[in-house]
């Protein structure tokens, strides 16, 4: 076994364990689902055919999220990451204390588990491109978007090879409604797995919804009232059943951004209605909206998307064995 094989074995080692090692103290961690079916049919409404599978968030951005976020990015906030509603109205879940260059970023008491709102789909594509960039003090201008700078305006499409970005709405629309299973599985009307309107949620007093994960419910109509609020966010995971890719809160909670068909353009889109929705049909598989990627207000949230790759623990294990491998098999030959 010559050298070379040695010194490459060593090469992927490393890798392994530095794909093991180089997570920030801090990290945001996150739940993925696989979205799978590749190449499946659109649906009547024209939405919904993905060539490739790809992986989603199980549940929307939290605050918690967010907040680590801000921490990370935003002790001068010089891109407007915080909403200062956030923090002065009841259904908003962070705060921010101290001077600018110094600003650091807190929680709210039981928002921790809410998805963030007061978020623009600016806002989100800087995260995805923290993300991109290994969080930490990764850039938030440059990864997955090319934003330098811009908080208005054109929102541009994601940079080939990006691993986190704004689901399409297309991909958005296929892990909220279709049936899986197959390439022509079919399209239920909500992301309860469900043809029929899902019943409102109610609320306890920390803001856990009333049907766990289970069963055709929803967080609409004002239903969940706590802290003070006629209806308000409330606890992801925890408003009735998943789709049938096993995403969360897809209908119901918050509006959730969308890139539409990826091209750069004036406006992105947002599916899935929100906690004061009037009726089902904002909830429904009809239902789209597209808005100024600059908006920002109670109603907006997101969830990323990612490309669908093996798991990091799973992949790091391959290529350390790999590597213990090719290092078991150089001992035998220079024993031989």
């Amino acid at each position: 076994m010559s050298s070379r094989f040695w010194l490459s074995s060593i090469a992927v080692f490393g890798l392994a364990v530095s794909f093991l090692t180089a997570v920030p103290a801090h990290a945001v961690t996150i739940d993925w689902v696989t979205v799978g079916d590749a190449g499946n049919a659109a649906d009547t409404t024209t939405y919904g055919a993905v060539a490739d599978a790809f992986r989603i968030m199980k549940f929307e951005f939290t605050n918690s999220q967010y907040a680590e976020f801000l921490n990370s990015v935003a002790a001068t906030d010089t891109y407007s990451l915080y909403d200062a509603s956030m923090g002065s109205n009841a259904v908003g879940g962070i705060t921010q204390s101290g001077p600018p260059g110094t600003f650091t970023y807190a929680v709210k008491s039981n928002m921790g588990d809410k998805p963030v709102n007061y978020v623009s789909w600016f806002d989100a594509a800087r995260v995805a491109n923290w993300l991109q960039n290994g969080q930490g003090s990764g850039s938030t201008e440059t990864g997955a978007y090319t934003l330098n700078g811009a908080t208005s305006g054109t929102a541009p499409p994601a940079n080939l090879g990006a691993s986190y970005f704004l689901p399409t709405e297309n991909q958005w629309y296929k892990a909220a409604y279709y049936k899986g299973g197959g390439t022509n599985a079919g399209y239920w009307d909500y992301a309860t797995q469900s043809d029929t309107a899902p019943t409102a949620v109610t609320a306890g007093t920390t803001g856990i919804g009333s049907a766990g994960s289970t069963g055709n419910f929803a967080n609409y109509i004002d239903g969940a009232d706590w802290n003070g609020q006629n209806g308000n966010v409330t606890t992801v995971g925890t408003n009735g059943g998943s789709s049938a890719y096993n995403a969360f809160d897809m209908s119901g909670n918050i509006w959730e951004w969308n890139d539409l068909t990826g091209a750069a353009g004036s406006t992105r889109g947002a599916r899935g209605g929100y906690w004061s929705s009037f009726s089902a049909f904002s909830l429904s598989s009809s239902s789209n909206i597209a808005t100024a990627p600059s908006d920002e207000s109670d109603v907006y949230g997101f969830r990323l998307a990612t490309v669908a790759v093996p798991e990091p623990s799973t992949c790091a294990m391959a290529l350390a064995g790999l590597a213990c491998g090719g290092y078991s098999m150089f001992r035998r030959r220079n024993q031989a």
